[in-house]
């Protein structure tokens, strides 16, 4: 096969332009993202095993290794994990397939210059184009496990990328950086010193479970007698987060980790560590965003926690864990209760899944409940992102309906500002008042001079205003 050139797709040709241009200091996160993008490689061809044994050989160690070349300015990142065939390596690096990508961009404007480009990495799940914030040019060695041939991509950031038939003798990818000169004051640091890569790997990703290697340097024996041999560190911790006690882990931890496994570049809003204990035991770790992805209510939009079992992920995104009035809910669950050969039809219905799906509903609950009474500010932050999918809640969850009423805002007559919850409205009703008011309505202003609810204004009545369509039906 001859060098073969490819242009970006037009959103993927802009994402990347604002990528490199943007003013953005923090470039190192393009390490974390590798990083998490090997990991995510390993994964799924550990998932892909338990139904295809025979594409990993027996007790294959998964790794990530961090390769440098001082001399060329060049680090690579390396797994050994699914890997990409041409036809990937155009829809997963030349293709942003994210429906709304292209209209978003357009939107836009003159304001992409200052657009926070972690915000686009966390919307669009471009990860891998942050690796051009640092390099003059990437390239990809890749060959997919069960597959013979291997390929190499080559991209200069310019628009254009090449994919040409190479030698690769495993499965696996290896993204090599030929990396921009250091330039400090705009956030690029010398990024082949170990001491570097080491503060990166550990601020950002200690808590990936594969270890991340590297060859590092080091003096042996005594005073006189020292000699500089290299060997293989490994740079994180590995201990799944999610299974260690509150005290161990920081928020930033928390949060760093909570940007691994959502792709969003802001911060959560809520952080839920929850180990379930008695005839059931598994462990959680669930986070409440603080913004909704510009998708989110639309039929697309995909969701569920990450499952493990026995420390093995089975299903990047299962969605049963969770009714989907609570899609927004990012985390993971592991139980050692579950059967790793476990296919998604069985664990439908398992009684052990439906079990940990009530623990977890009344969990986030719970939590939510926790944040409205102590935490108003956040609430209010949460509810104008994800209200109606709450409101969805009530129409649908006859279980927890009773639950989830007292979590539902409305605008009322009471205050030209302030949001009211259905028992703030119980207990200000007047003494002679049988029955709650609310009237529907396209706004507020429509509402509030409406003949309708004359009356109810000069006997003092409060009236709820229902101005989603979703209200009327909830209601």
């Amino acid at each position: 096969m001859a060098i073969e050139k490819y242009s970006f797709q037009t959103e993927s040709k802009r994402l990347l332009e604002l990528m490199i241009h943007s003013i953005y200091t923090h470039k190192e996160i393009f390490l974390r993202e590798l990083i998490s993008n090997a990991s995510d490689a390993i994964d799924k061809l550990r998932i892909a095993s338990l139904t295809n044994p025979s594409l990993i050989t027996e007790n294959q160690p998964f790794e990530i290794r961090l390769e440098v070349d001082k001399e060329k300015r060049t680090l690579s990142v390396i797994d050994n994990g699914i890997g990409m065939n041409k036809e990937d390596l155009i829809n997963h690096i030349g293709t942003v397939a994210k429906s709304g990508t292209l209209e978003f961009l357009s939107s836009l404007g003159d304001k992409k210059d200052k657009m926070d480009i972690n915000e686009l990495i966390g919307q669009f799940g471009v990860g891998f184009y942050s690796a051009f914030m640092v390099s003059d040019k990437v390239e990809i060695i890749t060959r997919k496990a069960g597959e013979t041939q291997a390929y190499k991509w080559e991209s200069f950031g310019d628009g254009e990328y090449t994919i040409e038939e190479t030698q690769k003798d495993t499965n696996g990818t290896v993204v090599k950086l030929y990396l921009k000169p250091v330039d400090r004051e705009n956030g690029i640091d010398d990024f082949t010193d170990e001491w570097v890569i080491q503060r990166i790997v550990k601020k950002y990703s200690d808590f990936i479970q594969y270890p991340i290697k590297m060859r590092v340097e080091r003096e042996v024996g005594k005073e006189g007698k020292k000699e500089i041999v290299s060997d293989d560190k490994v740079l994180n911790s590995m201990k799944p987060i999610w299974r260690k006690s509150q005290s161990e882990v920081s928020m930033e931890e928390y949060e760093e980790f909570y940007k691994h496994i959502s792709h969003d570049w802001q911060k959560p809003l809520k952080v839920i560590p929850y180990k379930a204990e008695g005839m059931l035991e598994f462990y959680s770790l669930l986070f409440i965003p603080s913004k909704a992805p510009f998708d989110f209510y639309f039929q697309g939009y995909k969701s569920g926690l990450a499952l493990y079992v026995k420390k093995v992920l089975i299903m990047e995104a299962y969605e049963d864990l969770l009714p989907k009035y609570l899609r927004f809910v990012k985390g993971v669950v592991e139980s050692s209760d579950l059967s790793l050969n476990i296919s998604r039809e069985m664990l439908q219905n398992d009684m052990i899944v439906v079990q940990m799906r009530k623990n977890l509903t009344k969990k986030v609950i719970d939590a939510l409940t926790e944040m409205l009474e102590k935490d108003r500010e956040n609430y209010l932050n949460f509810f104008k992102e994800f209200g109606n999918a709450l409101k969805e809640g009530v129409i649908s969850d006859e279980e927890n309906r009773e639950k989830l009423i007292p979590l539902i805002l409305f605008e009322s007559t009471e205050d030209p500002v302030k949001l009211t919850t259905m028992p703030e409205y119980y207990r200000r009703m007047k003494e002679d008042q049988e029955e709650i008011y609310c009237i529907a309505s396209e706004s507020r202003v429509i509402a509030e001079n409406s003949p309708q609810i004359e009356i109810l204004k000069q006997k003092n009545y409060e009236v709820l205003f229902l101005l989603n369509p979703v209200d009327e039906v909830m209601i």
